[in-house]
């Protein structure tokens, strides 16, 4: 519900344009609100120029919650194509629609992009939304924002999960904030949990630095969200013989009511490397590297390899590597096939980025360092004299082959 300051409308009937359920109207030129219509989508709390409208945020009550149902998944993607976080997040919501005996959803906005829902189905999705508009060619808080609420308002979803891409922190902040919903940010781990003979989406993430991880459950307002991070789940295996229902939303959003204007998109610079959280291979070195130079060793190990070099926190704070290689819980989160860490004793919050990887070979002085703890294989030993002979073998192996 919202509440609308008389004093302060001024009239101009962009609320009225924008309200996807036509629930305002105007009144000697005064915006008034039709409160059996009304779905706090909150659209028009956005388009007010003069703040004149506010939500009305209503605690609700455990037995409201029958009429929410389904596992939403928001399908990021970037001029028509879609991005990995919705296939990942398809992967995961798939496992809790089957446990707890509900619809597996994605939603997509954008412009032309019902082609990526065949991808959609074949990742998992039993329906896909669909709100394609010009007005969300490229991506704005405001119009992104007034898609979901609508949906959400109309739909009542019961778990609503986002990518903790760039974009998705910015967007689920900003659903929860005009909604009054709760939302768990950067989780690492989702599951289904009873409490108190009901059930509900547990959320884990790192806390207090990452040296304990939170279990968090939502038990006052639907849908339940949360945003996680980028690879630490992962996709089903597509089937393209897979059906889907689509339903196809229109949503109407003025575009003077948007306060910001995309002058130009830039794409980053290709640098020819492999992003540390895209690579099948990744050797990564912290403290007991050294310095710069010192990191001459790994790169040449990733060569043979075929991978990219990732660094701890450390070594991008003393400005040896760019922040683009960190992995760990303030870096990239990363899953390859093999992980090979050198001089990094594995504090938790780097353990947190790492826990996706298939492969983990961890080469350290210290014999009682934590990372050994979680890897497959250990090697005690200076990595200076370990790494460049491993390198050497590896090069040798593939003259053979």
């Amino acid at each position: 519900m919202i509440e609308i300051d008389e004093e302060q409308c001024t009239g101009c009937e962009k609320c009225v344009k924008v309200c996807p359920v036509d629930a305002l109207y105007m009144e000697e030129g005064i915006a008034r609100l039709d409160e059996d219509k009304c779905i706090s989508c909150s659209a028009c709390v956005t388009a007010c120029p003069v703040d004149a409208i506010e939500p009305v945020l209503k605690a609700q009550k455990a037995e409201d919650f029958s009429e929410y149902e389904g596992v939403w998944v928001f399908a990021e993607q970037h001029e028509g194509k879609l991005k990995p976080t919705g296939p990942q997040l398809l992967g995961k919501g798939r496992e809790l629609a089957e446990e707890i005996g509900e619809k597996l959803c994605a939603v997509l906005v954008g412009n032309d992009v019902g082609h990526l829902v065949e991808d959609l189905a074949a990742y998992g999705a039993d329906k896909v939304y669909v709100v394609d508009e010009e007005v969300f060619e490229n991506y704005t808080t405001e119009a992104y924002t007034t898609a979901l609420t609508t949906l959400i308002a109309k739909y009542k979803p019961n778990i609503f999960i986002y990518g903790a891409t760039h974009l998705g922190r910015d967007l689920a902040p900003s659903v929860a904030g005009h909604m009054g919903l709760g939302l768990t940010a950067d989780c690492t781990g989702l599951s289904i949990t009873i409490h108190e003979g009901e059930q509900y989406l547990l959320q884990t993430r790192p806390a207090f630095g990452g040296n304990v991880m939170a279990d968090i459950i939502c038990p006052n307002t639907r849908p339940q969200m949360a945003t996680v991070r980028p690879h630490v789940m992962h996709p089903i295996e597509p089937d393209y013989d897979r059906d889907c229902e689509v339903i196809e939303e229109n949503v109407k959003v003025d575009p003077d009511s948007i306060s910001t204007e995309v002058l130009e998109v830039l794409e980053p610079e290709d640098t020819g490397e492999i992003p540390v959280e895209e690579a099948d291979v990744v050797i990564s070195g912290g403290r007991g590297v050294g310095g710069k130079d010192d990191f001459e060793v790994l790169l040449q190990l990733s060569k043979v390899l075929g991978g990219t070099v990732g660094c701890s926190r450390p070594i991008v704070e003393e400005d040896i590597m760019p922040k683009s290689h960190q992995v760990g819980q303030s870096g990239k989160t990363i899953s390859p096939n093999l992980y090979v860490v050198c001089g990094v004793s594995g504090a938790i919050q780097h353990r947190v980025g790492i826990r996706g990887s298939k492969r983990i070979i961890a080469i350290n002085k210290d014999k009682d360092a934590p990372i050994f703890d979680m890897a497959d294989f250990g090697i005690v030993g200076d990595l200076h004299e370990i790494v460049p002979l491993l390198t050497e073998k590896l090069k040798e192996k593939q003259k053979e082959d």
